[in-house]
């Protein structure tokens, strides 16, 4: 059906445009499908697939950074500590989600988790872009790998929707001395391992309920995501040096807040 295209890309715009904000975009897509009646693939596949259209958008954007890094696992050390530390951070997650898969789809994939989410992750970024420490780390091929686990275990509170992948690293980051710009990258590039992850267990758990039909949502929602997350990624680095996290904070309390009465009023 026409509009359920029309649906589909204006979810994948969405997906594109928070994916890397601190503001969940899981979070959003949850709330837009209950809101939209989007009746798409089965098993949350469409909302956790297209979100690999907004990482390809980083590779493209990041090609000449990624690219001096495989070259330099030859012969450089650190090109090792860059990936090291996103391999180690990615870990936690990954090792989290595989065993909590069915009860995060079956259980928190619902409209009052996230609003609940949003509303407590704004308080949080509030409280502690307010006492930040002194930045200390400045570039991620000089993270250790304790550094890079303490982060890991941050987003890993991400698999509840509504929190944020890129919410829960950033702080996390925060909070262990990155500064502001050096965070968000680090949750950008930690964004590749952890959705690709995402994305092939999803594809493998449902493909027996996937056709032509949920393929082409997916495809309109994939090339919507990644058009949109262009767009921020190359805008959101000078915004948060500029002006810090506290923006979302408030985005997020306003939007938990709103969808909670629209949802039990």
């Amino acid at each position: 059906m026409p509009e359920q295209y029309l649906e589909a890309a204006l979810l994948g715009l969405i997906e594109g445009l928070t994916e890397f904000l601190p503001v969940s975009s899981t979070g959003h897509l949850i709330l837009l499908v209950d809101l939209l009646g989007f009746v798409g693939p089965p098993g949350k596949v469409f909302e956790v697939v297209i979100q690999l259209g907004a990482i390809l958008a980083i590779c493209l954007i990041y090609f000449g950074r990624l690219w001096r890094v495989a070259v330099g696992l030859t012969s450089s050390r650190a090109s090792w500590r860059f990936v090291t530390a996103i391999l180690v951070a990615f870990l936690p997650s990954a090792a989290l989600g595989v065993l909590l898969h069915g009860f995060i789809k079956g259980v928190l994939f619902n409209p009052t988790v996230v609003c609940v989410a949003l509303i407590v992750g704004g308080l949080a970024i509030i409280l502690v872009e307010r006492a930040l420490p002194r930045p200390r780390h400045f570039e991620i091929e000089a993270f250790s790998p304790g550094l890079a686990l303490r982060i890991g275990l941050f987003q890993c509170l991400a698999l509840v929707p509504g929190v944020s992948r890129s919410g829960a690293t950033i702080l996390g980051s925060l909070l262990m001395g990155v500064d502001r710009r050096t965070a968000a990258e680090f949750s950008f590039f930690l964004a590749i391992p952890t959705m690709l992850g995402a994305t092939v267990y999803d594809l493998y758990k449902n493909w027996s309920v996937m056709n032509l039909d949920a393929g082409a949502l997916i495809a309109v929602g994939f090339v919507c995501a990644f058009v949109a997350a262009l767009i921020v990624v190359k805008t959101l680095l000078d915004f948060v040096s500029r002006y810090g996290f506290t923006p979302f904070g408030w985005y997020r309390i306003a939007v938990g807040v709103v969808m909670l009465a629209v949802l039990y009023l």
